[in-house]
């Protein structure tokens, strides 16, 4: 019994939307009552359609390729989730001009760092005295006046090139 009491309160409740969606008119009939409808009066009466029926959804438009487009500037109030969506896209877009910022910081900073080393190996090379390397035999050598010069000249050129 308890089962067919809820089933008759469910299916009164679903009908209630119906019967809110229907147009309604408003008339005055012969008698002079004022009548309330959702059927159309008889055509000689004179009415007044209190709700309009609602009207479907009008699809999107489609553009030349068949995609539909949809103007988000004339359709109003954005939804909960378009808000979401915006919001991530936005965040996302943060994230990446961040990681783009600090990779530009991060190679001017390498750049400064190499250009610093390339200057302080010419002003070693400038200094004057005895230079020295080390061969593949891991032995000491000491480098000639010819061979210092070359060494500038080729630190220089780096040096110049890592300050550009």
């Amino acid at each position: 019994m308890k089962r067919l009491s809820v089933a008759i309160g469910l299916a009164l409740c679903l009908a209630l939307p119906l019967s809110a969606s229907a147009q309604l008119y408003k008339w005055v009939d012969a008698n002079g009552k004022v009548q309330y409808s959702d059927k159309p009066p008889p055509s000689n009466v004179k009415t007044d359609k209190l709700r309009e029926a609602p009207r479907a959804p009008k699809p999107p438009a489609k553009d030349a390729k068949g995609d539909s487009k949809k103007d988000t500037a004339s359709s109003g109030p954005k939804t909960v989730a378009e808000q979401e969506q915006a919001f991530r896209k936005r965040q996302a877009d943060s994230a990446k001009e961040d990681k783009e910022r600090a990779q530009k910081e991060a190679k001017a900073s390498e750049r400064a760092e190499n250009c610093k080393r390339a200057k302080a190996a010419v002003a070693n090379l400038e200094l004057g005295g005895r230079q020295s390397r080390i061969n593949e035999k891991g032995e000491r050598v000491f480098l000639s006046e010819q061979q210092v010069g070359q060494e500038t000249a080729r630190a220089r050129e780096e040096a110049a090139a890592a300050c550009n």
